[in-house]
């Protein structure tokens, strides 16, 4: 009894440290994308943070990323504005309370 009761007390405290990491590493990417420091990502912070993606491909540096440029080398033409657009659309959906902003549990949260 008292083995089955360690080994449970070894999994919870096992669990709660990946939860806390989990929580540490998205504080931490949160950090990151706050650009003025509020402790919360605008629909703009997170723009800025996630266009690194566009602009890697955009091998020309024309704001059009081409067939040959997206990975695999297929896709429909997309623009810089197409992309910004995408990502204010997935921003609204992880903004689970609508206040405008990301805080670390909505950008932790899977998108709705």
């Amino acid at each position: 009894m008292r083995r089955l009761a360690a080994c449970a007390a070894a999994v919870l405290l096992s669990a709660a440290g990946a939860a806390g990491a989990q929580v540490t590493a998205t504080g931490e990417y949160l950090a990151r994308m706050d650009a003025d420091g509020d402790g919360r990502v605008s629909l703009a912070e997170y723009q800025a943070w996630m266009l690194y993606a566009f602009e890697r491909m955009d091998a020309d540096g024309d704001g059009v990323l081409s067939p040959a440029e997206q990975p695999g080398g297929r896709g429909a033409t997309l623009t810089r504005q197409a992309y910004l657009d995408r990502l204010a659309e997935r921003f609204r959906r992880q903004d689970a309370n609508g206040d405008g902003t990301l805080d670390a549990r909505e950008l932790a949260a899977p998108p709705r």
